[in-house]
């Protein structure tokens, strides 16, 4: 009975720190935040949400791209549209953050303070996920020559589930009871309510991705490398073709991590070093939303690095935007550029024949001392 009556008291305690807004109040109060929140929107904040609305867009048009193309309907693209998705969710929860920030920070409650912070950690572990289960892929897909498409849909799915699973796992933790409520002592700097071994522990997680994000890549580029410079190694065009089609893929996912490092370097040291100063003692914590923001830029890089190293994905979303210029009226690839092939000379035809096609299949026919030329340029 006593059990009984302490856990419900418990329960009851819980239940009220999470729907008061004193709490947030005396967390703000403690860590210095207090007086630094802004009565509005500062133009930094509004560079911040425009940057935040090109990333969602720019995300979108890549989603739209990769679903509306069916050569991009295998598993390695899946999941490149699975880290899409994932950037596009971080600008849409960081657009959010933002607004939900300032002045109306100290009117949310614990719980909704929670669900703010939580969907930005949530799609931050996601991304990172993401590129793990890409760099999983590749590792898989280069060691077997062989590969089965079952068994890669099979892998593609499981790799998508869980890094969800394991992002949603993580940015739940604090609201879970993982906080500081209650022990302002441990409270983190850059964000009040969450305790400050939680921050560590979800930058050790992080680093160890990255790291082993990493070292998966160094093993590809290993074993890549090996077989193309080994003299006796001369691989089947079908093979030449499908490697060179995974070392762009792989180059394209390796500017990805790269890009990704950078812009999320100086957060995760900013929060190192929020686990390790006391409250009020280290004045660059209080600045964290440039660094947040900084990071926040690698979403908004990452559909250009696809557009600017894939051909495919390219071509894509130009189709995609530009539609009606380059297609017909019946719904076929309109072709624009300039054609030109050689063949051998007929024997009883020595010359050139240069013909010149438009739309109206009009030609013109020159000759002159060389193979036949054929110049096709068609409108």
């Amino acid at each position: 009975m006593g059990a009984s009556n302490s856990s419900s008291c418990a329960f009851a305690s819980a239940y009220r720190s999470y729907h008061s807004n004193e709490v947030l109040r005396c967390h703000y109060n403690y860590t210095g935040k207090l007086g630094k929140q802004r009565e509005n929107l500062t133009p930094e904040a509004i560079v911040f949400l425009f940057i935040c609305f090109i990333i969602v867009v720019e995300n979108i048009l890549v989603l739209m791209a990769i679903w509306k193309n069916k050569k991009f309907h295998m598993p390695m693209y899946y999941l490149l549209g699975n880290l899409t998705l994932s950037d596009l969710l971080a600008g849409f929860t960081y657009m959010l953050n933002i607004v939900l920030s300032g002045p109306k920070t100290l009117s949310l409650t614990p719980l909704l303070w929670f669900i703010r912070e939580g969907g930005v950690f949530i799609t931050l572990a996601a991304s990172m996920i993401s590129l793990l289960a890409i760099a999983i892929e590749r590792y898989f897909t280069m060691l077997n020559t062989k590969p089965y498409y079952r068994a890669k849909r099979k892998r593609m799915f499981a790799l998508i589930g869980v890094s969800w699973v394991l992002s949603v796992l993580l940015g739940l933790l604090p609201i879970m009871g993982w906080n500081c409520l209650g022990d302002l002592v441990s409270c983190s700097t850059v964000l009040p309510l969450y305790a400050k071994n939680y921050i560590f522990f979800s930058v050790f997680v992080f680093m160890g991705v990255l790291l082993a994000i990493v070292a998966l890549y160094a093993r590809i580029f290993h074993f890549v490398r090996s077989n193309t410079q080994n003299p006796s190694y001369v691989p089947h065009k079908a093979y030449g073709l499908r490697s060179r089609k995974h070392m762009a893929l792989l180059k394209t996912v390796t500017i990805v991590v790269g890009v990704f490092i950078l812009c999320w370097m100086p957060l995760f040291v900013l929060l190192l070093l929020d686990f390790m100063c006391p409250a009020k003692q280290c004045p660059v914590l209080l600045k964290a939303d440039y660094f947040l923001g900084v990071a926040m830029i690698n979403s908004f890089i990452n559909p250009i690095i696809y557009t600017m190293t894939s051909r495919d994905i390219r071509r894509a979303i130009l189709k995609l935007l530009f539609k009606r210029c380059l297609t017909t009226k019946d719904g076929q690839v309109r072709n624009i550029g300039i054609k030109i092939s050689f063949t051998k000379t007929e024997a009883n035809r020595p010359g050139v024949e240069t013909t010149v096609s438009s739309g109206n299949a009009t030609t013109v026919n020159v000759k002159s001392i060389y193979p036949k030329l054929k110049l096709s340029v068609i409108a």
